[in-house]
């Protein structure tokens, strides 16, 4: 399946801080002001940029709790200075986390320009709890559950799962059938991972039989853990793209740390034959191997 939503690097720890809507508040730096940062000692140069963090989250978070607010309305809100508060705005509009707005006015405009709201941006709004996961498999189980269950289930899912890949599959054609015949693994993995995955491309342990084409990042991989169906059709769009036969070797959704696939090289065969090896042998993914790592 296609990674979802902005793919953007905020900064933010969107793991624990920004999850936690009880983050402890550790602002004192802010509050103290300068002077007081002044005496801090040089093994204080972590922990102050830790507090630094973590106070950027607190801003980011009330801004996701409250909806545009002005620097003014935070400083209030989290008990910090107006400067030590646009300081951190200016920091999270340059990670794209947040973007001024004009400050909606209702009734009679006072005099001089309007303060500035700061709203999150789509990429600030990701880095946040987010629900596509368990929609993502609520949608699969409803599939499967209005197929009558079982194998027809389960084929309903894979149906699913293929014409979804066939789709994402396009974006990559191009790319794949335009490069060099060598060069193709690496074309399809510079595609992934501008669409999230992370890919790489580099030679099996024995380059004469092929290379692998790696992904070390799933956007998937929670939804992949409950269907391999998933990256059985990834496989097999892999393999149509490339046009041979490839094999799964490992997933992240199986509890690999990559997912792996191994690419036999035109006339692996021969080249196995010639060095006396006996060649992997390389098939499509199946629903016995696909998103599980096969023995």
């Amino acid at each position: 399946m296609e990674a979802t939503g902005p793919r953007c690097d905020t900064g933010l720890n969107r793991f624990d801080e920004l999850r936690n809507n009880g983050v402890v508040k550790n602002a004192s730096e802010d509050r103290k002001g300068p002077a007081a940062r002044q005496t801090a000692g040089p093994d204080s140069t972590a922990p102050a940029h830790d507090e630094q963090r973590g106070t950027r989250n607190r801003v980011a978070r009330s801004v996701l709790d409250h909806g545009p607010s002005t620097a003014a309305e935070l400083a209030l809100r989290l008990e910090l200075t107006q400067a030590a508060v646009r300081r951190h705005l200016d920091a999270l509009v340059a990670e794209g986390v947040v973007e001024p707005r004009e400050k909606r006015v209702y009734g009679a405009r006072g005099r001089g320009r309007p303060a500035k709201a700061f709203a999150l941006t789509e990429c600030g709004r990701d880095a946040f709890d987010q629900a596509y996961d368990d929609l993502a498999a609520d949608a699969m189980r409803w599939i499967a559950q209005s197929a009558g269950g079982g194998a027809k289930g389960e084929a309903a899912v894979a149906a699913f799962a293929r014409a979804r890949l066939a789709a994402q599959a396009e974006g990559y054609r191009e790319a794949v059938e335009t490069a060099a015949p060598e060069a193709r693994t690496e074309a399809l993995a510079k595609a992934l991972t501008a669409d999230g995955y992370a890919a790489t491309a580099r030679s099996a342990p024995n380059p004469q039989l092929g290379e692998q084409l790696c992904q070390h990042h799933c956007p998937v991989v929670h939804v992949a853990e409950q269907y391999p169906q998933l990256c059985e059709a990834e496989t097999e769009v892999f393999s149509r793209l490339l046009g041979t036969h490839v094999q799964r070797l490992a997933t992240i959704a199986h509890g690999d740390g990559v997912c792996t696939t191994f690419v036999p090289k035109a006339g692996a065969g021969k080249a196995a034959h010639r060095t006396g090896e006996r060649p992997t042998k390389t098939t499509t993914a199946s629903a016995s191997t696909a998103g599980r790592n096969p023995a």
